[in-house]
């Protein structure tokens, strides 16, 4: 498939008038990672590359995924009664989250140490980024398990999108505002979730288990602060950004309706990926949660990938991603019963859906690269 079929020349345009713009004012960011980053930096080097650094980070991610998906494939291993993940694997699962989450903070460091900063990198960067909220999501969850001892698949299922609503609100801020507001929640939760891995490793999973304070769980303590740290901070500091924007007359999109544009795409497959889970006839979410939110997040990262597209070119959201006319069809069918095995319509849409969203991303990213290229050799 040809490149103008993804990326426009609008946009290809854009990308060369491009300039970064981030504000990152959390403490323990500001005070605390970024000067580990800075020293850390500096043993890279200078030959390697800082997309190479992404890539390995977001792959510590999907082995953390696929790790669990052998221990635990259905989210059954920590509940009663049950074999548990050995010991090791959630040490290994504590080093892995936090090399991620290093390698994710250091690639930036590196592109301007070695003078290589780039649209490609940063795209690059935010692309693997939104696809990493499924991998970290899933692999955590397998700490508490499902059942009567467990949080419940539909609980993931709800965790899942308050996450990747958390994610996209930053690319729409900057969509409306041109600024990247780091949001403060991705580093207390990465520093938090690799801490979980590695005491869950000491203590047990049946840790999590135990009251803490009116019969309220440790294990509830940790859901409730992914969605307090999503609607009691990151969504309020969003909204104000952009008020603050509107009142400073420096908002991009005057209507409400180009504003608010981007969560189109994002709201439909909220509505259908639910309808899916609540009209299944086989209850699919309980039958194979874990391929399920591999396809809602991966469905998710290429609605996301559009977006950063479009607002780091300048240009306007498409209102509807086409990947979602399909998955229409897809869940009509299933919840209609027309298709009747809706565990082998599930892995056929998951792997179509993977598909189309590596050919995508690999698609995006060399436009930019071709487009880079061109210029050299033309300046040249």
């Amino acid at each position: 498939m040809a490149l103008y079929e993804y990326v426009t020349k609008e946009q290809l345009a854009g990308f060369d008038r491009y300039k970064y713009s981030a504000v990152d004012t959390n403490p323990l960011s500001v005070y605390v990672m970024h000067p580990f980053w800075n020293f850390l930096v500096k043993f890279l080097p200078t030959w390697l590359a800082p997309n190479l650094i992404t890539f390995t980070g977001f792959m510590f991610l999907v082995l953390n995924f696929l790790m669990l998906a052998f221990y635990d494939f259905d989210f059954t291993a920590s509940s009663a009664g049950n074999q548990h993940v050995p010991s090791l694997v959630w040490v290994a699962a504590g080093i892995f989250n936090f090399l991620a989450y290093t390698l994710d903070g250091v690639d930036g460091k590196q592109a301007r140490r070695t003078n290589s900063s780039t649209p490609l990198g940063e795209l690059f960067d935010h692309g693997l980024d939104s696809w990493a909220c499924i991998f970290f999501v899933a692999t955590v969850y397998s700490i508490f398990g499902r059942g009567e001892s467990g949080v419940g698949v539909v609980t993931l299922y709800y965790i899942l999108w308050v996450v990747l609503f958390s994610f996209i609100l930053s690319h729409w801020e900057k969509y409306n505002t041109g600024i990247l507001f780091l949001p403060w929640g991705y580093d207390i939760s990465q520093v938090t979730i690799s801490l979980v891995y590695l005491v869950t490793a000491v203590v047990g999973v049946e840790t999590w288990y135990q009251p803490v304070i009116f019969n309220l769980l440790y294990r509830d303590l940790f859901t409730f602060m992914i969605i307090g740290c999503s609607f009691t901070v990151t969504l309020p500091m969003s909204l104000y950004n952009v008020l603050k924007a509107y009142r400073s007359n420096t908002l991009k999109h005057s209507s409400l309706y180009e504003a608010f544009l981007p969560f189109l795409s994002p709201v439909l497959l909220f509505v259908l990926s639910t309808a899916w889970v609540v009209f299944s006839p086989s209850k699919i979410l309980e039958l194979q949660p874990r391929m399920y939110c591999l396809m809602v997040g991966t469905a998710f990262a290429n609605v996301t990938c559009k977006l950063i597209v479009c607002q780091m070119s300048n240009t306007r959201c498409e209102p509807l991603t086409w990947l979602l006319l399909p998955m229409t069809v897809v869940v009509g069918g299933a919840v209609t019963r027309v298709f009747t095995n809706e565990t082998l319509l599930l892995y056929l849409w998951t792997a179509a859906v993977i598909l189309t969203h590596i050919h995508y991303g690999v698609s995006v990213v060399r436009a930019p690269a071709h487009t880079l290229i061109t210029a050299f050799v033309v300046v040249g």
